[in-house]
């Protein structure tokens, strides 16, 4: 699994400028790292129910915490899952919700 794009522009939270949120957000994106390697380690050791319900928790919290593009990348991820597509063929999804997750910003 490819590591996310530390070049790629940082994505903010839609409620970034809400002083109320500001440590919540800090808190998610603090989480990242160790939802990043859970996500991996499913992946590449083929347990899928448990990589489903990473994706299912990511689908529901991103847009809470203001980050959409999580929620929708996550919510494809949990589709195709739930389809019992190859796992190969959902590699492009696995791939995209480590990058999208990896350049989330407080």
């Amino acid at each position: 699994m490819p590591k996310p794009d530390a070049k790629a522009s940082p994505i903010r939270s839609d409620f970034a400028d809400d002083a109320d949120m500001a440590e919540l957000i800090a808190m998610f994106v603090g989480e990242m790292p160790n939802r990043i390697s859970a996500i991996t380690e499913c992946y590449e050791e083929q347990r899928l129910t448990e990589l489903q319900t990473l994706a299912h928790q990511l689908k529901g919290s991103g847009s809470g915490y203001g980050f959409e593009p999580v929620s929708q990348i996550a919510a494809q991820l949990e589709s195709a899952l739930k389809s019992h597509v190859e796992l190969e063929a959902m590699r492009n999804e696995v791939e995209s919700l480590i990058d999208i997750c990896g350049r989330l910003s407080c």
